[in-house]
């Protein structure tokens, strides 16, 4: 039985991605805060989650409250069973609804254009500087793969940093004028099985794979042992900031991790790909 119990504490740890717990924690932190500040009890019933939406809607994005309370509701559960329920109460789904109605227009960054997309290549694809043809990489894999910043680069925090996320040089192979990945697991992944991706040059864009070539030359002269598929000019994984920084020197502040993403989406709606190869793209 004790074997049982301790394989079911390390299942019931590994359920929830680390990215994902540390969010939890700090909506559980921040809900005991507002408790402690207005002399509430913890109990989370529909009014005092209500009176929490209210208080944390002014304080930060309202994207982000419906985030804290999902990681509340997940922290709390084995303690106030009925915290669930609570959540789908009349009051509190109409203080939420009535919070979005009520507050500022979102702010979203500008995606990034086939034109600004073309001016980076230009400038960048002649250089034999490591680090730069990295960047050209990482940029044209996500700008036609629909990929978030977080599945190219690995997190800031070293504490959060997970290898079973990173791509894997050896998966990488070429098909035809494009060329496939296995994109590993990430916390939206509820199977754990990790996706193929096939990278295709969409129309007014550079060729993502001579570009992907050329890096991999590089790669493959410096670390020929090393398995990550990214690499950096002193051998570590590129982080996110490390590719934000390289961003920011050819694109004004408008555009951000996300704008890659975006760009790439809007690009392959002007090239009319079908709408359902962009959703699935892009999930």
């Amino acid at each position: 039985m004790d074997c049982l119990i301790y394989e079911c504490s390390i299942l019931l740890g590994m359920a929830i991605d680390n990215t994902t717990a540390v969010t939890y924690s700090s909506a559980n932190n921040s809900y005991l805060t507002f408790c402690k500040l207005h002399n509430l009890p913890i109990n989370p019933t529909p009014k005092t989650l209500s009176y929490y939406i209210i208080f944390q809607s002014s304080h930060i994005n309202l994207k982000s409250v419906t985030s804290y309370l999902t990681g509340i509701c997940s922290n709390l559960e084995p303690f106030f069973p009925e915290i669930c329920s609570n959540l789908a109460a009349t009051l509190v789904k109409h203080t939420l609804k009535g919070a979005l109605h009520h507050r500022q227009p979102t702010k979203c960054k500008a995606p990034l254009t086939t034109v600004q997309l073309q001016s980076i290549f230009a400038m960048l694809h002649q250089s034999q500087d490591h680090d730069n043809m990295l960047f050209l990489s990482m940029l044209n894999m996500g700008f036609p793969g629909l990929l978030h910043l977080g599945e190219r680069a690995i997190s800031n925090k070293p504490d959060l940093q997970d290898f079973h996320k990173i791509i894997l040089h050896n998966l990488l192979s070429w098909v035809g004028n494009d060329y496939e990945f296995l994109l590993p697991t990430q916390k939206t992944d509820t199977m754990f099985e990790g996706n193929h991706v096939r990278i295709s040059q969409i129309i007014g864009t550079p060729n993502p794979q001579p570009v992907m070539g050329c890096y991999l030359y590089s790669c493959d002269q410096l670390f020929p042992l090393h398995p990550q598929l990214w690499l950096c000019n002193d051998g570590s994984s590129p982080t996110r900031s490390w590719f934000l920084h390289c961003l920011y020197q050819y694109c004004p502040s408008e555009i951000a991790g996300q704008s890659i993403h975006a760009g790439g989406a809007t690009a392959l709606t002007e090239a009319e790909a079908p709408a359902d190869l962009i959703h699935r793209a892009g999930c």
